[in-house]
């Protein structure tokens, strides 16, 4: 089988081309793949060259961990999972290209266990299921934070499965004056908070240069969660050891977490609507990424491949 998929031939290099399929496996699901989302993040790392080498890191590669769609076909030990509308948090199934996370393209397979079944009322909005997984990893790590840096679109879902879990409204920082609406919850230029007795900070905007800046805003004994992906992080010790500060490292999500934000979902505590700010058909990928990455209104990008 072929798929048409999104490749990243080299860093800035996109192209939208058919790649070989690996063989189903008697464990494997195929996937008509719906809606998949571009991570300003992750993603961006990979196009700007900037992601630091990790095992499987190469190019030609298919980038994605945020799609959505349905089984169309299973291997024999996994059939009666045919129909399911599941998400796609990456796949490793190309014969010609990497699959780093391997989720944008038309057609997917990997094993079973890992289509996780969601609600398909959601509609493309069942994409942000990954990143609403990846801000409950960091709040539910440790103490619940009394302030998130960055009202991006991971920011807003950490501050509102804060919300959600029953604690209160957390103080958003944000820079950009156009995303600044409320959300039911304050957020404020950092200038304009005068608080320096935080007693947890989750940043959520990969600011490599951010730290200084957060360390004279903790209590003694304060907590900064880092929930973004970072080349290389520094800061100057004296204040923070003055502090006692902590650093806590938010890694992947878990399944855990997955299972923990759809029963939020399906309690009605957590939506997800009023997230994805553009929608372009698979076809104008090549300068879909580029908005995501550059364009400061879209807070999410989502590839639509239903008509492909």
């Amino acid at each position: 089988m072929e798929t048409l998929a999104v490749v990243l031939e080299a860093p800035g290099d996109i192209a939208l081309r058919s790649l070989t399929l690996t063989a189903l496996g008697a464990g494997d699901v195929l996937i008509d793949v719906a809606w998949s989302g571009i991570s300003s993040g992750t993603e961006k790392l990979f196009w700007s060259g900037r992601m630091p080498s990790f095992p499987g890191m190469g190019y030609p590669l298919v980038p994605g961990y945020e799609s959505i769609g349905r089984i169309v076909d299973a291997g024999g030990e996994v059939r009666g999972r045919l129909g399911e509308w599941v998400f796609v948090p990456g796949a490793s199934c190309y014969a010609d290209a990497r699959g780093l996370f391997g989720g944008t393209a038309r057609r997917v397979i990997l094993p079973a266990a890992r289509a996780l079944p969601v609600d398909e009322r959601l509609g493309a909005d069942g994409i942000l299921i990954a990143l609403a997984a990846t801000a409950h990893h960091a709040v539910a790590g440790g103490a619940v934070p009394q302030l998130v840096i960055g009202h991006g679109i991971l920011g807003r879902l950490i501050a509102r499965i804060v919300i959600a879990l029953g604690a209160p409204p957390p103080t958003v920082w944000e820079t950009n004056a156009d995303r600044r609406a409320s959300q039911g919850y304050a957020v404020l230029a950092p200038e304009a908070d005068a608080r320096r007795d935080y007693l947890t900070v989750c940043d959520a905007s990969g600011a490599a240069d951010l730290l200084d800046t957060l360390v004279p805003r903790i209590a003694r004994g304060g907590e900064i969660v880092l929930a973004g992906f970072y080349d290389r992080l520094s800061f100057a010790f004296a204040p923070a050891f003055q502090r006692e500060a902590r650093l806590r490292i938010s890694a992947e999500f878990t399944p855990a977490d997955v299972a923990a934000v759809s029963t939020l979902i399906a309690s009605g505590a957590l939506r997800l609507d009023g997230l994805i700010s553009h929608v372009r058909p698979a076809e104008e990928a090549r300068t879909a990424y580029p908005a995501a990455f550059d364009d400061p209104a879209c807070l999410k990008m989502v590839l639509d491949w239903r008509h492909v």
